[in-house]
């Protein structure tokens, strides 16, 4: 598990690997990641968007922007959580991915919160 905290909100991610989903051969390593928000601050929160950079094993690195995660924009009251799961596909069997989600507070204003880098990897590549 992964995680950071910025200014009372809490990002945890957990990934994973998808064996039946991924094809070496073809290099096509599937990953998937579970994330946990968590608003440990005092204010009600909305996400708004997300800005991934995901970076494969030869380097190269590709950014995602958008609106919200899943095509929701959660709002979190204190103390409430929001978690999702998406997915990741790599041309190499290793990778990372890190980022920041835009948030609004309660006074509308905007908070940029880390998303914790998380190693990719497909479990058998080191043996």
């Amino acid at each position: 598990m992964y995680q950071a905290k910025t200014r009372g909100i809490k990002i945890e991610v957990e990934p994973s690997y998808v064996q039946e989903q991924s094809d070496p051969r073809q290099s096509y390593y599937f990953f998937s990641y579970r994330v946990r928000i968590c608003n440990e601050g005092e204010g009600h929160i909305q996400l708004v968007s997300r800005h991934w950079i995901i970076t494969d094993g030869f380097g190269q690195i590709e950014e995602v922007v958008g609106p919200g995660v899943i095509g929701q924009q959660p709002k979190l009251g204190p103390g409430e959580t929001f978690e999702y799961s998406s997915f990741c596909p790599l041309a190499t069997p290793t990778g990372s991915m890190h980022g920041t989600y835009v948030m609004i507070d309660g006074n509308g204003q905007q908070l940029e919160v880390v998303i914790p880098k998380f190693i990719l990897a497909e479990p058998n590549h080191f043996h």
